[in-house]
């Protein structure tokens, strides 16, 4: 029963801002590429309630190598929508996306998305080529850490400076969940 219901939190947790966005009537004028680009953010905000809870054994029923393997697969999902969330923008408003990639945007939602991008693509960086680094175990885990927290904090500071789809209430219940999900699993590698 407590698996079913822990299971059913993060369901929701994820998946009722996904479906709030879709009822959202911001769409109606929008082009699908915009559209798919607004949902991989939400997705991608999503994935890093899941990510930390994965490493950190949190999801019931995965045994700690399966529980890495879902962190990898996840890890992975991340930095493809990411990537979709960045080539839909940058389809629909070139300008806009280098003005972002370069920190030059205007608005501080700009920031703190290349931000969240950056420590998404150190972290994965990483964690694909962490035996070629050879790195000391805690270096890279301490560095590994360090750019999964910029990528969770930047991409909540991002999500919640944006008035657009997202639903406000689930927007913020979903980045306080994914806050409190990343600061846990940051204790819990960094004592290992």
């Amino acid at each position: 029963m407590r698996n079913a219901a822990i299971w059913t939190a993060i369901a929701v947790a994820v998946g009722a801002p996904l479906a709030l966005s879709a009822l959202s009537p911001l769409l109606a004028w929008r082009d699908p590429i915009y559209i798919i680009a607004g949902f991989s953010g939400v997705l991608a905000l999503g994935l890093l309630l899941i990510q930390p809870l994965a490493i950190a054994g949190a999801l019931p029923g995965l045994k700690p190598p399966s529980a890495r393997k879902v962190h990898r697969l996840i890890g992975l999902a991340l930095v493809l929508a990411v990537a979709v969330h960045i080539a839909g923008l940058w389809i629909t408003s070139p300008p806009d996306v280098i003005d972002v990639l370069t920190f030059a945007s205007p608005t501080p939602f700009g920031v703190w998305g290349a931000l969240a991008m950056w420590g998404v693509i150190f972290a994965a960086a990483l964690a694909a080529f962490r035996r070629r680094l050879r790195l000391a175990p805690r270096t890279w885990r301490v560095l590994h850490v360090a750019f999964a927290l910029l990528a969770a904090g930047g991409t909540v500071a991002h999500a919640l400076l944006i008035e657009g789809t997202m639903e406000v209430w689930s927007k913020w219940a979903l980045s306080l969940a994914v806050l409190v999900a990343a600061g846990w699993a940051a204790v819990t590698a960094l004592r290992r």
